[in-house]
């Protein structure tokens, strides 16, 4: 496996583990804020339709961008702040503008993190490399999902979400490597 792909792998694993914390217990935070159900629906949606419409529209300009890194650089930077935000968070109208931030995040990190994901893979390991990250998703998930409900249940969403925030910011640095200095 090239360095590059290492380092990929690394950084987002940081952020497979931060979303992975919070998650499963989403609804629980939302009540708490107020809201119930159809808030936390209703956010997550918004999330889902900011990301998947910025996708569209980003991922086409980023075919000419020429380094692609710092884009992925920006997204985890993003992603930090959201998380951050989720600190701040009192009112549903709050969550809703974090869900914005984190949903513009994902559509400038993910094209690029894939695109690059895609150029560091070794001849002949495709499967097996895509396997890798696959593999790593889902265990890391499996393990987050269950650290941030014992995490929310004896600390709190406070520290929950600071958690979360060290967590991308330390993907934030070591995604940092991918820039070339020039």
């Amino acid at each position: 496996m090239n360095k590059r792909l290492k380092i990929l792998l690394s950084s987002y694993s940081m952020l497979i583990l931060a979303v992975g914390l919070f998650g499963p217990i989403y609804a629980v935070f939302v009540e708490r804020i107020g809201g119930d159900l159809i808030t936390a629906g209703s956010a997550y949606g918004l999330f889902s339709v900011i990301t998947g419409i910025m996708i569209f529209f980003v991922s086409k300009w980023e075919d000419r961008v020429k380094q692609q890194e710092k884009l992925i650089l920006i997204g985890f930077c993003l992603s930090a702040i959201g998380f951050l935000g989720y600190l701040f968070v009192r009112a549903t109208w709050q969550l809703f503008l974090v869900q914005i931030i984190l949903g513009i995040a994902v559509a400038i990190r993910e094209p690029a993190y894939d695109s690059l994901y895609s150029e560091s893979l070794d001849r002949g390991k495709f499967a097996s490399e895509w396997g890798l990250w696959e593999a790593m998703y889902y265990i890391l998930g499996a393990f987050a999902a269950t650290a941030g409900g014992i995490l929310a249940k004896f600390y709190g969403f406070k520290t929950l979400f600071i958690i979360m925030f060290v967590l991308s910011l330390i993907g934030t640095f070591v995604s940092l490597a991918l820039i070339k200095k020039t």
